[in-house]
């Protein structure tokens, strides 16, 4: 991926997103002994990243497609995305989730014009559904992680964040498909000379980290983690990014989200979901490593269910 098609990207779909804050807590500073940048997705559109990707899928289509509509599975936030981005572009978004989604995702998917499909809780059950949708539709699958354009798209937030502090040391970011991270490896690879992107992932899904040391796409046996995002697991056109370029992944543990989304909320008064502290929570637990660094950190979200907090 170069520079140019990169660019394209991020000038395609500026008139459809935000550019989002960067924000900064001296408290977080000192706790770190670094110097930390937060790219601020939860003030995007719809509340994630994600929107960002949704938007290049949709505008990369065809006037054929875009008239047949898209379709794709997602817990939450891509499903939110995808029902946006096509509200805005005048396109039928056809859901597919599953069953145990948070009802407050579901309530914002149906206000942005989504159609829900609902599913059993599997994976597998969600890309059968999908794959019925579209038979049935005509309509075009969008991966809420693993599409082409949709990787490109994520890696926006990155472009901005690196365009804003060119001299970052590292970039962190939360792991679940893969496609932010993968993204984020794109733009720290073209906007940047010397800075290293690391994941970070829940220990109750580790798969991302298992698939680094095996060399090939691992799943998880579980999905018990508060970070609800980052449930799913790699494909193949994120993984290969992933594994070629990324630092490292850390993984943390569930009170150690916890404890970072509190602080977050409590320190920089600012509403961030479970997913985006896990990088946060990452930073904290390994601060030697990065004292006296310069580090952004993707917030990757705040959709949230106020009445299942953690604290």
């Amino acid at each position: 991926m170069n520079k140019i098609e990169l660019e394209k990207t991020h000038q395609r779909i500026k008139p459809y997103v935000h550019n989002t804050p960067v924000l900064t807590s001296q408290i977080i500073n000192k706790l770190c002994d670094a110097e930390v940048y937060f790219k601020c997705e939860n003030f995007q559109k719809m509340g994630a990243f994600k929107m960002r990707g949704a938007v290049n899928a949709i505008l990369c289509l065809n006037t054929e497609q875009k008239t047949k509509g898209v379709v794709t599975h997602s817990s939450g936030n891509f499903a939110q995305a995808l029902s946006l981005a096509s509200n805005y572009l005048g396109v039928n978004a056809y859901i597919v989730m599953p069953k145990n989604a948070p009802k407050v995702k579901k309530a914002a998917v149906r206000s942005y014009g989504g159609v829900i499909i609902e599913s059993d809780n599997t994976t597998k059950a969600r890309e059968t559904m999908a794959l019925k949708v579209q038979n049935e539709k005509g309509a075009t699958f969008i991966h809420p992680s693993n599409d082409t354009q949709v990787i490109y798209g994520q890696g926006t937030a990155a472009i901005e964040l690196l365009k804003e502090y060119d001299d970052l040391d590292y970039l962190m970011a939360p792991i679940g498909g893969g496609g932010l991270i993968a993204g984020t490896i794109l733009a720290a690879q073209n906007y940047s000379n010397q800075c290293k992107v690391i994941g970070a992932e829940p220990k109750e899904v580790d798969d991302a980290y298992r698939s680094l040391k095996s060399g090939k796409i691992e799943s998880n046996d579980s999905s018990n983690t508060i970070a609800d995002g980052l449930r799913t697991y790699l494909g193949s056109n994120n993984f290969p990014i992933i594994k070629q370029y990324i630092q490292e992944i850390i993984c943390v543990d569930e009170n150690e989200i916890v404890e970072a989304m509190k602080l977050v909320w409590e320190r920089m008064k600012i509403v961030i979901e479970p997913s985006s502290a896990v990088p946060v929570a990452a930073l904290i637990q390994n601060k030697e490593k990065f004292k006296n660094k310069k580090i952004g950190i993707i917030i990757s979200g705040g959709n949230v269910d106020l009445s299942q907090l953690p604290f």
